[in-house]
């Protein structure tokens, strides 16, 4: 079973947001499958079924971006989902738009969503795919262009790699993380 998690801030308030990329990225496997993500527990919207024959759990925290790993701790716990398969979906100031990053484990960077999820699952021993959002033109001012509204013209091109980020998680329930690595990075 996987624990696929996407990052982000309550949509009712935070949906056309740059740091809602994760969540984007649920919405979109969510739409291509028919699926509902509207099931609620553990603090998250949910839903459980099957993606390419493998069981897996779609889940969109509600605790607010900087708590998210409280959410996805209590998931993993209840469900017992081995942390090799609890793959984690957030943006990245890092990359540039439409740019996606597959990678096995790693550190959380500045990346504060990240840094409670580590902390909470107490590893960084678990897959992430980082969705590439750009910087802001000045540090000073990366709180306000994260969860700032976005052009359209923006919007179109963070969706290329929120599209990207959607088919390498599906290349990774169908192939595994080696094989998607090897085609997305």
């Amino acid at each position: 079973m996987y624990l696929i998690v996407g990052l982000g801030n309550p949509e009712k308030e935070y949906a056309n947001t740059r740091h809602n990329m994760g969540f984007n990225v649920i919405n979109k496997i969510a739409n291509e499958y028919k699926i509902e993500v509207t099931e609620n527990k553990f603090e998250g919207l949910f839903w459980m079924g099957q993606i390419e024959g493998e069981k897996v759990i779609l889940l969109k925290p509600q605790t607010y971006m900087n708590d998210s790993g409280r959410s996805v701790i209590k998931f993993k716990n209840f469900y017992k989902i081995p942390e090799e398969n609890v793959l984690v979906v957030y943006d990245d100031i890092d990359l540039e738009p439409a740019k996606i990053r597959i990678r096995k484990k790693g550190s959380p960077g500045t990346h504060n969503g990240m840094k409670s999820v580590t902390e909470c699952l107490t590893t960084q021993n678990f897959p992430r795919v980082r969705v590439g959002i750009g910087s802001p033109e000045y540090k000073e001012d990366l709180i306000n262009y994260v969860i700032g509204k976005i052009s359209k013209e923006e919007a179109d091109k963070l969706d290329e790699g929120v599209e990207k980020a959607k088919d390498a998680v599906i290349e990774i329930i169908k192939n595994g993380i080696d094989i998607a690595m090897n085609k997305f990075n």
